[in-house]
């Protein structure tokens, strides 16, 4: 099944149609974006390959971007992207967004012969063979972007949390090789075909409310929120009053209504706010 990522429901990105705008896309396999135009600054998120982004400022070697796929706005380092027409920026964004489902894959560069490696959860254009071109550039995917049919979606998002199950946590991260809660959340409903926004609390405020953890099916999420009543956490429900969290890293544990049951310390280690449903 080859997964194209519109959704109407959840679309939030809207270019500003001026031909004059600088637009990029992630040729890297995974870039930091920080708070600030500094390597030292805070990194808030990542870019993965093939993500696109619109460059709203510059400041020296940096770049402020909105990355498209979750409105997000945050810097770069501008070596860090490959910038490309408003018309390739447009293409890739509404008609030929697939995902990469293994690990890490590669992408060579037809002309340079130079990989570039491509991890879980990284977009890709529509393959023809393999092959695709970003302007005038030309490159080969040597992966798969399909998986067997799944007529149950809440099975394929439960199947895709799976595969980062012991990933390390990392704040602002995306990636298998380091992820957080709400990141781990969002490129897993990406590779399912559902666009969701970057942080937990962003998150919550979309979706149907489920009253009681006894209405949560798996591939629902749960919100925790801190003493303040600020949401600080999601994971992924799954059968059997267990949840699939990054915490420390990628792990499973039970829910309860009280929150999160730890099965390693044997206590509470978040505290259950709110039960979402995006998929009825």
């Amino acid at each position: 099944m080859c997964i194209t990522l519109v959704d109407p429901q959840i679309l939030y990105f809207r270019p500003t149609m001026n031909l004059e705008n600088e637009y990029g896309f992630c040729h890297l396999a995974v870039v930091p974006c920080r708070s600030e135009a500094s390597d030292k600054s805070e990194m808030v998120t990542q870019l993965l390959y093939g993500e696109t982004l619109e460059v709203l400022e510059k400041k020296g070697n940096w770049v402020k971007i909105r990355i498209v796929f979750d409105d997000y706005e945050c810097w770069i380092d501008s070596k860090q992207y490959l910038p490309i027409s408003y018309h390739t920026f447009m293409r890739c964004n509404f008609t030929m967004n697939e995902c990469c489902f293994d690990l890490v894959q590669v992408v060579i560069d037809s002309d340079s012969h130079e990989p570039t490696p491509v991890l879980m959860g990284s977009s890709l254009p529509n393959i023809q063979g393999g092959d695709f071109s970003i302007d005038n550039k030309n490159f080969r995917f040597e992966g798969s972007v399909c998986l067997p049919s799944e007529p149950n979606k809440r099975d394929i998002i439960v199947e895709y949390a799976y595969n980062y199950l012991g990933s390390p946590y990392l704040w602002g991260g995306r990636s298998p090789f380091g992820i957080d809660c709400s990141g781990f959340v969002q490129v897993v409903y990406k590779m399912s075909g559902i666009k969701l926004k970057r942080d937990a609390n962003q998150q919550a405020e979309y979706g149907n409310t489920l009253s009681f953890v006894e209405e949560a099916q798996p591939g629902d999420l749960a919100f925790f929120d801190n003493e303040e009543g600020k949401i600080i956490h999601v994971g992924i429900v799954l059968s059997n009053q267990q949840i699939i969290h990054a915490s420390g890293k990628v792990r499973i544990d039970k829910l309860d209504h009280q929150g999160i049951f730890n099965v390693d310390t044997k206590r509470y280690s978040h505290k259950l706010r709110l039960l979402k449903s995006f998929l009825d």
